[in-house]
């Protein structure tokens, strides 16, 4: 039994900030890395306990976030840029996780919420809004892999949910900030809702692990989440000192295709 394991960073428990933990320029980005990459092996170490074969981990965050030093040693690591859709991800698998997710741009409560950037104010697929989450639920969904287990913050966890109710997830801490980030510039937003209430690091990976290795046994009762072709993608971005807000569109009959495909902002 194959297991796809997509990750990220923000969503991660003690990730406090963007600008002190998630590139390699930040002052903790080091401690970032290691509380990335432990969440990332308990839920390895939840889905060989579910009778996983083999469990293939991405690094999904933008610059890395991955340490192999302290990977769990079953896993396998794919890192390195460039990469690009659909991420090493095929037919072969039996079911996806994502760990470490943050929510969409805009959401009421999240945690360091953004859609790829900061800059990004929304994204929808089919008149459907979503983040980084959705995409990546749909690009694994489009082999045929259902997404069984999210880890992240709890507005994540419920944007899950809004997407495939039964999926399992794993809520590592709480954004405190209420209200949507609708017309703040990219600067602005990612200092919008800044502030979480966390679980310790210890705590956080024992849950993860203990959701990874029920939705690896529940994995038939959890359906994939999907959208019928053809595909119209509308992204917009926010507002500058110099330019007012633009948005672009990208349609196609193939799903990759259009996530793939760069975009011309009007």
């Amino acid at each position: 039994m194959r297991v796809y394991l997509m990750t990220d960073m923000e969503g991660v428990a003690g990730i406090l900030n963007f600008d002190d933990y998630c590139t390699p320029e930040s002052r903790y980005y080091e401690i970032g890395r290691e509380l990335a990459t432990l969440e990332v092996s308990a839920a390895a170490e939840g889905c060989f306990a579910a009778g996983a074969t083999e469990v293939v981990v991405v690094d999904g965050h933008g610059c890395g976030a991955m340490d192999p030093l302290l990977l769990h040693p079953g896993a396998k690591l794919y890192a390195g840029r460039p990469m690009n859709y659909p991420f090493r991800c095929d037919e072969t698998f039996d079911a996806a996780m994502i760990v470490g997710q943050h929510a969409k741009s805009n959401t009421d409560g999240g945690h360091l919420s953004h859609t790829g950037w900061f800059n990004c104010e929304e994204l929808a697929i089919n008149g459907v809004s979503m983040g980084e989450l959705g995409c990546n639920m749909l690009f694994a969904a489009y082999f045929g892999v259902p997404t069984v287990m999210v880890s992240g913050d709890l507005a994540c966890c419920a944007e899950a949910k809004a997407l495939v109710p039964e999926i399992e997830t794993a809520a590592v801490k709480e954004g405190d900030r209420r209200g949507p980030a609708t017309g703040l510039t990219c600067d602005e937003n990612k200092l919008h809702n800044g502030a979480a209430l966390h679980l310790g690091p210890a705590h956080a990976r024992q849950l993860i692990r203990e959701k990874a290795e029920a939705a690896l046994r529940r994995r038939q009762e959890i359906p994939r989440f999907w959208l019928e072709p053809p595909y119209e993608l509308v992204t917009s971005v926010r507002r500058t000192d110099e330019e007012p807000a633009k948005s672009a569109v990208a349609r196609s009959s193939d799903l990759l295709e259009l996530l793939k495909m760069p975009k011309e902002f009007k």
